[in-house]
């Protein structure tokens, strides 16, 4: 069994697919793991350190050879289209692929009747906690949206008294208590600030307490608010609008806002529209978790995807729109321990065995046998 690990294309993307600590592991159930050279570089893994683990490292001349020579390519991103014509035909391929995103991608994989598993598409249950990537790469996300505000902003964020007086804390908002929200409270929380939080799901409320937040209930109807999955539903026009009007206030008394409302394959949802950030106090920060380039913006309208700016009014946007990846040690960490579980489902006493029946394989599974076999993908290609 051949595993190949390619560097990454993204300029902005530092995290590996797998890490030296589970390359040993997979060596030693007699799997054989074939590293770019560099692949690892960004992420404080060295060449050595892989070799170190049971690894061969191929130099960039022998990239194309090697990915040619794979059973299994895993990756973070989705592979260039230059790389995906240089896949052995039929081998199978996974990643975080975005094939809602990259469908030039998606015609070669099915042009080479390559098996495709996109990470991002895990089904949330309960036997697939160890592979969501999702989960573990928002929790360091939330993390260090917080050290981002608290970096960027002008004010210490836990209450101090000394001899010159008194130190109010900071105030921070969350909007959105998933998985990065929560991570984002808890840090907050950590670092002395005054923590509220929305969602529009009122069952995380007693989440949102529990980890020392403030609970902002507004008046709006909540009930359908959670799809399955536990994912928050998309909202009507209507009722966003409603809801934005009503956390204004909220947003503007903010030293700190952090907003992680993302919908799957959607456009972020407008949250702070530029007349609240035109009212919010200079030396305040906002770090928007959903920027997106694709959309241009985030949950802020005045977000401009990875570019941190200010504004007339002296407000700090960040706009980091790959926010694991200044983190990359443990994201990669994260990463890594996921595609292990994965790996697990498919390779069976040293075989790979792809079963479309399984709920995970099936849920995952975007291309097989020269087709696309994701519902939702399916659809999007035919509304192109």
């Amino acid at each position: 069994m051949k595993l190949a690990v390619p560097k990454q294309s993204q300029p902005t993307e530092t995290r590996v697919a797998l890490t030296p600590a589970v390359v040993e592991k997979l060596v030693a159930a007699n799997t054989e793991i074939y590293l770019e050279s560099g692949a690892g570089a960004n992420a404080h893994h060295s060449d050595e350190d892989y070799r170190q683990a049971g690894a061969v490292v191929v130099g960039e001349n022998d990239a194309a050879g090697f990915l040619a020579d794979a059973d299994i390519v895993v990756t973070i991103g989705p592979p260039t289209d230059e790389q995906t014509r240089q896949l052995a035909r039929g081998c199978i391929l996974i990643g975080m692929l975005a094939p809602l995103k990259y469908r030039s991608t998606v015609d070669l994989l099915v042009e080479r009747r390559i098996t495709a598993f996109s990470m991002e598409f895990i089904p949330r249950i309960s036997r697939a906690q160890s592979m969501d990537v999702l989960s573990s790469q928002a929790n360091i996300a939330g993390y260090k949206a917080v050290l981002l505000a608290a970096d960027a902003g002008v004010k210490i964020y836990p209450m101090m008294m000394t001899a010159a007086g008194t130190i109010s804390p900071s105030r921070v908002f969350i909007i959105g208590a998933g998985v990065a929200g929560l991570q984002a409270i808890a840090t907050a929380r950590r670092l002395g600030a005054v923590v509220e939080a929305f969602d529009v799901r009122p069952v995380v409320k007693e989440q949102v307490q529990s980890l020392g937040a403030r609970f902002v209930e507004l008046p709006l109807d909540t009930q359908d608010s959670q799809a399955a999955g536990g994912y928050a539903k998309q909202q009507t026009d209507e009722d966003r609008k409603k809801q934005t009007e009503l956390m204004a206030k909220h947003v503007i008394g903010a030293d700190a806002v952090i907003t992680t409302a993302a919908i799957f394959a959607k456009a972020p949802p407008l949250l702070i529209p530029n007349d609240v950030v035109g009212q919010m106090h200079a030396g305040s920060v906002i770090v928007d978790y959903a920027a997106d380039t694709d959309w241009g913006r985030g949950n802020c309208e005045a977000t401009i995807p990875g570019q941190h700016i200010t504004t007339d009014n002296g407000v700090r946007i960040i706009g980091e729109t790959n926010m694991p990846a200044l983190v990359p040690v443990h994201a990669s960490q994260a990463y890594a321990s996921n595609m292990q579980a994965f790996l697990k489902e498919i390779i069976i006493d040293g075989q790979v065995t792809i079963d479309l029946e399984d709920e995970i394989q099936q849920g995952a599974a975007i291309t097989h046998e020269g087709n696309v076999v994701h519902e939702i993908v399916q659809k999007a290609r035919e509304q192109q």
